[in-house]
């Protein structure tokens, strides 16, 4: 687990995958062992309202793909947290420990 974004708003963590995990499994039939895909995510901490969204698959793909661009171009604090924003408005898992 990575942090890449703390403020008084938000939080953003990388998670990926636990290097312990299976390379293969077993489909199905019992019998065929298939490449197990390594996933990774990012969970996005709204502070303000004790929620958060864990983003894995095409929208971790996708929201990795904004944070190559924040890299490339140092964007403010404002752009990133109304881009945060819009993503916390998913959130409804409330934050129990974190």
């Amino acid at each position: 687990m990575q942090m890449l974004y703390d403020s008084d708003s938000f939080v953003v963590l990388h998670l990926k995958p636990d290097l312990g995990l299976p390379t293969e499994i077993t489909l199905a039939d019992g019998e065929t062992p298939a490449p197990a895909l390594p996933r990774h995510g990012f969970e996005i901490v709204d502070k303000r309202s004790g929620k958060e969204v864990y983003l894995d698959g095409s929208w971790a793909e996708m929201f990795q793909q904004i944070i190559q661009e924040w890299q490339r171009e140092s964007p403010s604090e404002e752009e990133v947290e109304d881009t945060l924003e819009r993503y916390a408005q998913l959130a409804q898992n409330p934050v129990v420990i974190h």
